[in-house]
C-alpha cells in the first residue's frame, strides 16, 4: 500500500519557520495558536510555515495522539483535518494529559478512547487510517527529523533550517516575524 500524508505546511513563500510541537504541551499549544496570526503578518508569499511532529514520552498519550495527526494528514482533506484535530486537542489539550504526567483521569483511559475522544472534538473520522500500519513510516520520519537537527524539546522554532533556541511561545509573532524576514 502506498500511504499519502500531506505535508503539514501552510504558505510558499522561500523563507521557512519550522515549529516543533508536541501536541499536548502547554508550551507548543501557545506556540500552534499564534501561527495563524503569523502567516497572515508575515504573508504566505513570503514565508512557508512548516509544523514537524515532536512526540515526548513524559506526555503519556503523546504517541497516539500524534498517530491521530499525521493520520489524518492521509485523509482527502489532508493538512486541514490534520490542523482540525491539533487544534481540537489545543482547545481540550487537560483532557489529553496527565495531572504531573503521572496520575489523574486519563490513567483510566485506553488508546481507543482518546482516538474516540479526539473525532468527536475534531470532527474527523481518524480510525480507520489511525490503523493502517504504513502511518510508521510518516511519524518515524518525525522523529528522525528532529533527532537529525538536536530538537530535544517543544516547541523549538528553525528559521531557514537554522534552530532558534532564543526563540520561545511566550514571543510576540512580531519577534518571530523578525526573525523569519531578516
Amino acid at each position: 500500500m502506498s500511504l499519502q500524508a500531506h505535508a503539514l505546511e501552510w504558505g510558499h513563500g522561500p523563507k521557512t519557520f519550522e515549529v516543533f510541537l508536541e501536541p499536548t504541551c502547554p508550551f507548543s499549544v501557545k506556540a500552534f495558536n499564534k501561527l495563524d496570526a503569523l502567516l497572515a503578518k508575515v504573508g504566505e508569499e513570503a514565508v512557508t510555515v512548516k509544523i514537524r511532529l515532536q512526540s515526548q514520552p513524559w506526555h503519556m498519550f503523546s504517541g497516539v495522539i500524534v498517530r491521530c495527526i499525521l493520520a489524518a494528514s492521509t485523509l482527502p482533506e489532508g493538512k486541514a483535518a490534520a490542523k482540525k484535530i491539533l487544534q481540537a486537542v489545543a482547545d481540550h489539550r487537560e483532557e489529553f494529559e496527565f495531572t504531573d504526567h503521572c496520575t489523574g483521569p486519563n490513567m483510566q483511559a485506553t488508546p481507543q478512547e482518546i482516538v474516540e475522544r479526539i473525532e468527536r472534538y475534531s470532527g474527523v473520522k481518524v480510525s480507520e487510517a489511525f490503523a493502517v500500519p504504513e502511518l510508521q513510516t510518516v511519524i518515524k520520519w518525525h522523529c528522525k527529523y528532529a533527532r537529525q537537527n538536536g530538537i530535544h524539546v517543544s516547541p523549538t522554532f528553525m528559521v531557514n533550517g537554522l534552530v532558534q533556541p532564543d526563540l520561545g511561545s511566550g514571543d510576540d509573532i512580531a519577534v518571530w516575524a523578525e526573525r523569519i524576514l531578516s
